[in-house]
């Protein structure tokens, strides 16, 4: 078996001052359909879901058909999910890349920045990858904001890289982090 996935298994909940990243379940249709079901959040990132079985089959085919990586972002004083986070591993040669989605009740309290430090704490000191990346829509201005905290480094624009919504074209924005700029941050705290 793959010592990647062993590991992704050995680190399937994570913990945080103020989050625990844990595995998705069909207990989460709720708190997911809050926020999978607005236009405004999803508009970057996936279709809207119409109904709770449209998130049931979500929770189903994308988080527990294969789970490992794939963590939903609960709050720990309450108990509510409020968004995913994943690592995935983009190719063989240890790099990684990095998504996610947050209820926008809950911008701006810095818990997308928390969730990412400890993904990529996870990818460089556990799983030793070498680099871990992120795209987002440019016109999301808010994920890259969240990248950028992270201390990622813009690399590009992939532009027209899909139709997208209404047949519209968008463009990628790529960016990433290396082991060494991140073990660099490491060690002015």
């Amino acid at each position: 078996m793959d010592t990647y996935k062993v590991l992704l298994a050995k680190h399937d909940r994570l913990e945080t001052p103020r989050l625990c990243l844990r595995p998705v379940t069909l207990k989460d249709t709720v708190d997911m359909h809050e926020y999978a079901s607005d236009e405004e959040t999803t508009y970057y990132v996936f279709d809207r879901h119409e109904s709770y079985r449209d998130t049931e089959k979500a929770i189903v085919g994308y988080f527990l058909e294969q789970p490992l990586g794939k963590y939903g972002i609960e709050l720990k004083d309450s108990g509510k999910m409020i968004g995913t986070i994943e690592l995935r591993r983009k190719t063989e040669d240890s790099r990684g890349i990095i998504g996610y989605t947050l209820n926008k009740d809950f911008h701006g309290n810095g818990y997308m920045t928390e969730a990412g430090k400890a993904i990529l704490k996870l990818g460089f000191e556990s799983l030793s990858l070498d680099c871990i990346a992120a795209m987002f829509d440019e016109r999301n201005t808010a994920s890259g904001k969240v990248l950028e905290r992270l201390g990622m480094q813009k690399e590009g624009v992939l532009r027209h890289v899909h139709k997208w919504k209404q047949g519209e074209y968008f463009n990628d924005v790529y960016y990433s982090i290396l082991k060494t700029e991140y073990e660099e941050q490491q060690s002015l705290k």
